[in-house]
């Protein structure tokens, strides 16, 4: 396939972009070799001209842009070589201030900024602030990006955090604090903004480049999770604050997706605990578009293995109420977004009743309350037939009996059978096979008779014709095995007690009949081998 018209002059652009480039980083080169302090400084401009372009797109920039940093290193280290010949680190920050253009201009400055933090003339604080500031001069969406993470690539090694050479006197490390979240934020603002750059019909276009651009703002906050002063205290009274309040103020799914995702990832898990209510408070003001249920799952997932990787750390969980707080947000969420396909809403509840058998995989009460919630969402509604929602109701009713291995557990849920009831028959089917075969693997015998029909209500799509799927329907293979697992259940279903055995088969027999003629050849026999089994208990305990 040809390149289109467009990507071929880009290639023009980005080669002419780089000539340019190449032209006067020679000359900048010929200068720093004969110590010429001024040419260099004239040639380097006219390079760093060559990053005022508006012609390219943010990919080809990057290539354009890593070229312009590699010969940006190399006028560093000439700027580290005058200053030892003599050449004050003040005058030169001065200096490159006449440059014309300022874009070249504020590349120039960071560039011997950084040297000027590195020579300690004047405390780092206050040069960071001085760039951080005037970066806004560039305001195109894409050129001041590049600015920017340029300016917090030059300085990650140079804030002023506890226990740096830069340090500095008092609480210095609040104004590296200060500094990176000035340069998020601004960062921030620069990459919303791209979304408004061009026609409307483009705008998938802008939000690919957008998506590339990304990790420029995320680097942001990988740096604020670094720095050795940000400590629980700060990052609940500041950082954490601050950095929600421009991820609800962009109003931008791309930017609050990502960056709720960057939040989660990047902070440890002890700081989202403690952290919770705060966290979670954002999520209903989210765009109704940003895929929440991402977001929730992957702060849920970390903090279950948070708590599962210590015992220490199980009764941090119960002091900030953890279960009670992400139960309430994910309601909030989906009470916020009325429109939220029933898939997103029963996604949300797997991730949380997931997140509970994980960390209190005690507390039944919990379990069955997530339960209940989904059963509230489903209230109202028909028979579940969306594939992607059924699958997560089946994910849903599975957990409780893949957790505990014991299906005596899951009947005592009084919500279980109630969101059973919300499938439709085939995947009632389904269902109850996977119950089934979770009895037969943990070899769980089922000893009440109150047990049996409990459970025997759950599979009752395997025990009886239902509406819309009649004997004749059914594949004979499918229908024979689905029967053999009956028959085979049937054996679990024991007591010693010869009254409550009898009471077992009767409340077996009572189901089984209601099978139709050819389910009865599979399941009188095993039932029949049961009446055996109680005259037997009964001989032997009247002979007792």
């Amino acid at each position: 396939m040809l390149p289109d018209a467009g990507s071929e002059d880009e290639e023009k652009w980005l080669a002419e972009g780089i000539a340019g480039l190449q032209h006067n980083a020679f000359y900048m080169h010929r200068a720093l070799d004969s110590n010429n302090l001024r040419d260099a400084l004239k040639y380097s401009a006219q390079m760093l001209s060559e990053l005022r372009t508006s012609r390219l797109s943010p990919h080809k920039y990057y290539e354009l842009y890593m070229r312009a940093f590699d010969e940006l290193r190399k006028l560093e280290m000439f700027f580290k070589e005058e200053t030892k010949r003599g050449c004050s680190v003040i005058d030169l920050y001065e200096l490159v201030q006449h440059a014309g253009n300022i874009l070249p201009r504020l590349y120039l400055l960071c560039t011997v900024g950084s040297v000027c933090i590195k020579s300690k003339e004047t405390p780092a604080k206050e040069i960071l602030k001085d760039l951080v500031e005037m970066c806004r001069g560039v305001q195109h969406p894409v050129r001041g990006l590049f600015l920017r993470s340029y300016l917090s690539q030059i300085s990650r090694d140079k804030l002023p955090d506890i226990g740096s050479e830069y340090e500095g006197d008092g609480d210095s490390f609040i104004d590296a604090v200060e500094f990176v979240l000035q340069n998020f934020t601004e960062m921030n603002k620069l990459w919303v903004r791209m979304q408004h750059q061009g026609p409307v019909r483009e705008k998938e276009k802008r939000d690919k480049e957008r998506s590339e651009l990304r990790d420029l703002v995320g680097k942001n906050l990988h740096v604020l999770s670094q720095i050795d002063g940000v400590d629980l205290d700060i990052y609940k009274d500041t950082v954490l604050p601050r950095v929600l309040e421009q991820v609800v103020n962009c109003k931008d799914e791309l930017a609050q997706h990502y960056l709720m995702d960057c939040i989660i990832q990047v902070f440890p898990d002890e700081y989202h605990l403690q952290t919770l209510e705060t966290l979670l408070s954002a999520c209903p003001q989210l765009q109704p578009t940003v895929d929440i249920m991402t977001v929730l799952s992957q702060l849920m997932d970390r903090l279950s293995n948070y708590a599962t990787s210590s015992t220490e750390i199980l009764p941090e969980f119960l002091q900030v109420e953890a279960f009670a707080k992400l139960s309430n947000a994910i309601g909030k969420v989906i009470d916020s977004q009325p429109e939220m396909p029933i898939v997103g809403a029963i996604t949300l509840y797997v991730s949380l009743l997931k997140f509970t058998l994980r960390v209190h995989p005690d507390r039944l009460d919990y379990v069955d309350q997530v339960l209940g919630a989904c059963v509230k969402k489903l209230s109202g509604k028909p028979k579940i037939e969306d594939n992607k929602a059924t699958k997560q109701i089946v994910a849903l009713l599975s957990a409780p009996v893949e957790k505990y291995n014991d299906i005596d557990t899951a009947l005592k849920l009084s919500n279980y059978p109630r969101i059973m009831d919300h499938l439709d028959n085939a995947t009632k089917k389904i269902m109850a096979v996977v119950i089934i075969q979770s009895i037969m693997k943990n070899n769980t015998y089922i000893s009440t008779a109150d047990k049996v029909e409990a459970l025997f209500e759950l599979i009752k799509g395997l025990i009886k014709d239902m509406d819309e799927i009649q004997d004749e329907e059914l594949d004979e293979e499918d229908f024979k095995e689905e029967q053999n697992s009956v028959a085979r259940l049937i054996h679990m279903l024991y007591n010693d007690d010869p009254e409550e055995m009898l009471e077992i088969i009767q409340t077996v027999r009572k189901h089984i009949l209601l099978g139709g003629p050819k389910r009865l050849a599979f399941t009188v026999p095993p039932l029949i081998f049961s009446a055996l089994k109680v005259r037997l208990l009964w001989y032997m305990y009247l002979n007792w």
